[in-house]
C-alpha cells in the first residue's frame, strides 16, 4: 500500500492525538476554579499546548537528527508533565476520575509514539523522505 508521504505536522498521528487532548484539557479546565487561574489552570494548559507545539517545531527541524530529536524530547517532557497536573487536578477534586484516566490514557499513547519516533528518527528526517524511505 503506498501512502501520501506527510507534509505538514498537523498530518501527524502524534499531533492529531496531543491536540485533541489539548483541546479536551482546555475544556475540563474551564470548570477548575477561579483561584487556579494562574496555577494549576494555567499550567496544565500551556504544558498540553505545548507538546503540540513542539512537535510542530520537530518537524521544522527535520533536516537536523539532533535538533529533531531534542524537539520530540521537549514534546515528551511536556506530555509527561500534563500527567503530573491531570493527577494534581484529580487530587484537588477538580477532575472527575473519569475523565482523567481517559486523558491519562490518551497521554500514555502520544508518549509511545514521541518515543517511537525519537528512537527511530530516520523514517521523520529529510534526508530520508529523499531517498523514499519515509512513511505516512
Amino acid at each position: 500500500m503506498n501512502r501520501k508521504p506527510i507534509t505538514s505536522h498537523r498530518e501527524l498521528d502524534v499531533y492529531k492525538l496531543s491536540f485533541d487532548a489539548a483541546m479536551k484539557v482546555f475544556q475540563t479546565s474551564q470548570k477548575f476554579p477561579k483561584e487556579e487561574l494562574y496555577s494549576l489552570t494555567d499550567q496544565i494548559r500551556r504544558s498540553s499546548r505545548s507538546v503540540c507545539a513542539n512537535l510542530a517545531e520537530a518537524w521544522r527541524k527535520r533536516r537536523y537528527e539532533g535538533a529533531f530529536i531534542s524537539k520530540l524530547s521537549d514534546a515528551e517532557a511536556e506530555a509527561a508533565e500534563t500527567q503530573v497536573w491531570i493527577e494534581f487536578a484529580v487530587k484537588c477534586e477538580y477532575l472527575d476520575v473519569k475523565t482523567a484516566r481517559e486523558l491519562y490514557r490518551v497521554y500514555d499513547q502520544v508518549l509511545g509514539k514521541l518515543v517511537s519516533m525519537i528512537n527511530n528518527p530516520s523514517p521523520w528526517l529529510l534526508s530520508a523522505r529523499a531517498n523514499g524511505k519515509a512513511r505516512g
